[in-house]
């Protein structure tokens, strides 16, 4: 019960990490800043569910994607957790990595139609990025039901907490401020390399097993 407990805790610090719904508040702020508040709730909870379906999919066809092109678990945990560390070190530096945000360009092309924005940029990369992806089908591919189903339902559980600091975003930043926000971000940043950096040590753990 209490490893269970503590993988599901795990699995949910490493998706509030990677998606870091509090740093992502201001990007949603800004790309739904001349909506009426029906619409925004409207992008918010589109961007959630597809956001969800999408972790979940990953989540559930891991072993199938693994199976189809002959891929390994520790071959992708290595894999993962470099781009999941390489995301974080971005973090650290108080910087957005190319990896899970889209360029200025992108978010500026997306802001005049206000509905389309709940699919890209807000559903994919932002909240559903290849790091969450990643991070998904490495906590999921490597047991058994069990293992989907706390991946699936934590990763839920962020969506709910996600959209509560959607609607609130304007107190929320206001309340913390641009000071604590990046503060934050930089938290978020050494727990996401650090979780980069124990999928690697455990993809290469593997890797030695499988050679031997």
């Amino acid at each position: 019960m209490e490893a269970a407990l503590m993988h599901a805790i795990t699995v949910f610090l490493g998706f509030f990490a990677i998606m870091n719904p509090i740093a992502n508040v201001p990007i949603f702020l800004g790309l739904t800043s001349e909506d009426d508040k029906q619409t925004t709730a409207s992008v918010a909870s589109r961007s959630l569910i597809i956001a969800f379906l999408i972790v979940a999919l990953f989540s559930v066809v891991g072993k199938v994607v693994f199976e189809m092109f002959g891929l390994t678990l520790p071959a992708f945990r290595i894999t993962g957790g470099l781009i999941v560390f390489l995301i974080g070190f971005h973090m650290l530096q108080g910087k957005q990595s190319i990896i899970q945000h889209p360029s200025k360009e992108d978010k500026q092309n997306f802001r005049d139609a206000a509905l389309s924005v709940a699919i890209s940029p807000l559903a994919m990369p932002i909240l559903a990025g290849p790091g969450t992806i990643t991070t998904a089908m490495s906590f999921s591919a490597g047991g058994g039901l069990t293992e989907v189903i706390v991946t699936i339902t934590m990763f839920a559980v962020l969506c709910i907490i996600t959209y509560v600091l959607f609607m609130f975003g304007e107190k929320f930043v206001g309340y913390i401020g641009d000071s604590a926000l990046g503060v934050i971000t930089r938290m978020m940043g050494l727990i996401l390399a650090v979780i980069g950096t124990q999928m690697v040590i455990v993809g290469l753990h593997g890797a030695f097993d499988l050679a031997g």
